[in-house]
């Protein structure tokens, strides 16, 4: 009885599939990465607000749409008078 893969025509499969797993690990460490320098964003965010005066107002954090940076102007403008 013959084996169904002779062993030299299986090498290319073990190395197709050591292939494949090292791409999807590649992968994996990208998108890791990704969601860790995000995060450690927002944490540099959170802590700047923390560490703001309690007198001035507290920004959200992430970045403020433009009608809100106008309300804060606007804010700002009516507290100098």
């Amino acid at each position: 009885m013959e084996p169904l893969l002779a062993l030299e025509q299986s090498e290319g499969y073990v190395a197709g599939a050591y292939l494949a797993f090292a791409a999807l690990l590649l992968i994996y460490v990208a998108i890791m990465a990704a969601k860790l320098q995000r995060i450690q964003r927002e944490l540099r965010e959170l802590a700047d607000v923390a560490d703001e005066p309690a007198g001035r107002p507290k920004r959200k954090a992430g970045r403020a749409s433009r009608a809100q940076r106008r309300e804060m102007e606007a804010a700002r403008r009516e507290a100098q008078r």
